[in-house]
């Protein structure tokens, strides 16, 4: 077993440095520019993901955009920012955000090919994702099944067994509980959900998104509240850091600029899953009939985490870091976020921070887990039909309670190799088919798009 720990984590580490880097960045550039910096199109995407139709039946635009984030929006957003930070400085928070800004393009293209070439189910529903835009349109069933395959895996990997090991370490942090006792009521929450199918997941997710949100951005702007004369530093040292090789307080984060952009970008990547297929599987299920239009609500998802609540956190960290470094040069790199909310045990609150930050993560955890479950039913019943997403839901639920119990580093590590397996044909299939997203773009949107 520790064989192939090493052997997957060596693959991850080679896909996941320059090689998926500087595709993904390259991806994102590139629609950026031909589609006419899409991008400014933000505020549009906005007002549709929450307007209501008269009538609307199946799942809303807004239903599908809450599952997507609550698929994204998970724990990278506060443990993956904190190590964002150790590891590459400051510096690596504008590289995450320039990630985030670049990627809304290349999420809207993959969202909006989706929802084009999305087909009927049995019961009048609505499906799609990349691998029926491989089948249908390229005529490339092989590589649809590889995606869909690497969908289903991630899922199990990252949507599931990761997920549920964060939420039990959450829980047992600051209860004394046993492992196998969370695992055990996770995998029940999870199972309630699922059986309800996509509506039910949709609904859950349309409840809990905002409320975990809020609760966790709450505590984020307390924090930058109590610093806030440190703000316009930390901005400043943001920028600077990003093009500057000098090291910061001390050396205690400084990092060369290469690691900070590698660190940021990867992060970002890696949190907003622009360029990754997954969220295009809620824009294909999401009744609005026109592509374009769901490609602008989809890609407000990509805003919301990166441009958002990253870049809330990393505010809230790095003001608090320049205040008092010092209890940052004893934390693990994961822990800097529980350090900065240690400021709401200052305010004669009946509970600290850390428990505040704990119950965040025990929610983006299970919002995760549910989210990730939705791409890897469509995966599922695109492989082996609706008798497959029976067996997948059992086979995600058992996997929540192994995740929660045991050690998870070569499962995290399987899920970053499915997610660069994932990433890749999708990528491709974007290439092959730019030219019908910047025509559609065209006919929707006027001249937005360079010829």
């Amino acid at each position: 077993m520790g064989r192939i720990n090493e052997l997957v984590k060596m693959l991850c580490s080679w896909l996941w440095d320059w090689p998926m880097l500087f595709l993904l960045a390259g991806t994102h550039l590139y629609f950026t520019l031909r589609l006419g910096l899409i991008q400014r199109r933000l505020p549009l995407g906005l007002r549709l993901s929450v307007a209501k139709k008269e009538g609307e039946q199946g799942l809303s635009p807004y239903a599908a955009l809450s599952t997507a984030l609550a698929a994204t929006i998970g724990t990278g957003n506060i443990l993956g920012i904190s190590a964002a930070i150790a590891v590459g400085g400051p510096g690596a928070v504008f590289w995450c955000w320039i990630s985030g800004f670049f990627g809304m393009a290349t999420c809207y293209a993959e969202s909006l090919l989706s929802a084009k070439y999305r087909v009927r189910s049995l019961d009048g529903g609505s499906l799609g994702g990349p691998m029926y835009v491989m089948e249908r349109v390229l005529g490339k069933k092989w590589l649809a099944a590889v995606f869909s395959f690497f969908a289903v895996a991630a899922a199990l990997c990252v949507g599931s067994g990761v997920q549920a090991h964060s939420l039990t370490a959450a829980v047992t942090k600051g209860i004394h509980v046993s492992p196998h006792l969370v695992g055990i009521a996770a995998a029940l929450l999870a199972g309630s959900v699922l059986v309800g199918g996509a509506a039910k997941t949709a609904k859950v997710c349309t409840c809990l998104v905002p409320v975990m949100s809020v609760l966790y951005l709450g505590g984020c702007f307390f924090v930058i509240w109590k610093n806030v004369g440190w703000v316009p530093q930390t901005i400043r040292i943001i920028f600077l850091s990003a093009f500057s090789s000098r090291s910061f307080l001390g050396g205690v984060t400084g990092a060369a600029v290469m690691t900070a952009i590698r660190t940021g970008m990867a992060k970002g990547l890696f949190t907003n899953e622009a360029g990754m297929g997954s969220m295009p599987m809620t824009a294909a299920a999401a009744e609005e009939p026109s592509p374009v239009r769901q490609g602008l609500v989809s890609m407000t998802g990509v805003f919301w985490d990166t441009l958002v609540m990253c870049a809330v956190t990393a505010v809230a960290v790095v003001s608090d870091m320049l205040r008092n470094a010092e209890p940052y040069r004893q934390a693990g790199q994961e822990d800097y976020c529980f350090v900065a909310f240690d400021r709401l045990s200052l305010t004669g609150l009946p509970f600290g921070g850390g428990e505040i930050l704990s119950a965040c993560l025990v929610l983006f955890a299970f919002a995760t887990i549910i989210g990730w479950s939705f791409y890897g039913e469509c995966a599922a019943r695109y492989l082996w039909g609706e008798r497959g997403v029976k067996r997948f839901q059992i086979a995600y639920i058992v996997f929540v309670y192994l995740g929660s119990v045991l050690s998870v580093e070569l499962v995290w590590n399987l899920s970053d190799l499915c997610n660069a397996c994932m990433a890749i044909p999708n990528l491709l299939c974007l290439w092959l088919l730019r030219k019908t997203i910047l025509r559609q773009t065209r006919e929707e949107l006027g001249g937005c798009c360079s010829r």
